[in-house]
This record gives C-alpha cells, sequence and structure tokens, in this order.
C-alpha cells in the first residue's frame, strides 16, 4: 500500500525564497500551501539570511514535509549576485536537511521541461499548468509558483533519484 508522501520545493533567493508544499500519492498530487519569505535588503547580509533560515524553519516546523527539492544555482554575470544567491541556496538546503529531510536538486529546465514540456518556457505557462496539475492551487507571485513546480518535478523523479541512490550507495559499501 502506497503512502502519501509530503514535499516542499524551495526556489532561493535573497530577496524572496519561494516554497510550495505539496502531498502526492502515486501519480495524484494535492496543493497543500505556498509562499514566500522575504528578507529585509536595508539589512547585513548574514541577518537577511538568518531571516531566510528563520521562515523556511518555521515553514518545515509547521508543515512537516517528508521531502525537500531545491532549485540548481545558475551563473550569471554579476559574480557578486550568483555568489549571495549561493549562500540563499546555501540556508534552502539547510533548512530541510537539519530537520532530516533528503533534499534533491534540480536544474531550471528540468523543472520546466517536467511541469510544461519544454526546458525553455515562461512563467506564464508555468502558472497555466500549475492550475490544470493542481486545480486548487494558490500562489501569489513567481516564486511561490516556480518552488510549486519544483515540488512538482521531485514528485516525478524521485522514484529515479531513490534508485540512484541506493545504487550509490550499495557500490559505496560494496567496492
Amino acid at each position: 500500500m502506497q503512502n502519501t508522501i509530503r514535499i516542499i520545493g524551495i526556489d532561493p533567493g535573497l530577496r524572496r525564497t519561494g516554497w510550495g508544499i505539496i502531498d502526492t500519492l502515486g501519480n495524484s498530487l494535492r496543493f497543500v500551501a505556498s509562499g514566500t519569505v522575504t528578507s529585509d535588503g536595508d539589512m547585513d547580509l548574514a541577518s537577511r539570511l538568518c531571516q531566510l533560515h528563520d521562515g523556511l524553519a518555521d515553514v518545515v516546523h509547521s508543515y512537516k514535509p517528508e521531502e525537500a527539492a531545491v532549485e540548481q544555482t545558475f551563473v550569471n554575470k554579476d559574480a557578486v549576485a550568483t555568489l549571495k544567491l549561493g549562500q540563499a541556496r546555501g540556508i534552502a538546503m539547510l533548512v530541510p536537511a537539519r530537520a532530516g529531510l533528503p533534499v534533491s536538486e534540480y536544474a531550471p529546465n528540468a523543472v520546466k521541461k517536467t511541469v510544461i514540456g519544454v526546458g525553455h518556457g515562461e512563467k506564464q505557462q508555468i502558472h497555466m499548468m500549475l492550475k490544470i496539475l493542481m486545480p486548487k492551487a494558490e500562489f501569489k507571485g513567481n516564486d511561490a509558483a516556480d518552488a510549486l513546480a519544483i515540488a512538482i518535478c521531485h514528485a516525478h523523479h524521485r522514484g529515479a533519484n531513490r534508485m540512484r541512490q541506493a545504487v550509490a550507495s550499495a557500490s559505496a559499501t560494496h567496492p
């Protein structure tokens, strides 16, 4: 008998980190909640990272997901912005890991391909597909919508991820 698995998808950002929670049972998806954790741009970097940490920790504590998925960082032209995004992404991975959740990572193109069928789609296409896949889904803004898409991507790929981890674990213990 299959059990419902609760997944949190996280779209990291220093200003806004989106989060989306879904329940999955087999191939069915059910929207649970979504939102955005924000940091105060007038504060120093360490304080902003603390705000993101505390906000995400509250979400994980409140909704008790069993697995987490985080979008991978892309490198852009501005090295300082890329570094700051990487630090926010570190928080997005740390919070669920500290809560004992397995954390998977997905490239932005993999998320889009899973949700809308192509790796280079527009935000409106993602929003439209979220409403088709989960008619009761509510999200304010692109960050929460992207986080839901990340959670859906994980729901579709989690079996393959578990198999890869089992193979890696077996080969590490039996050289």
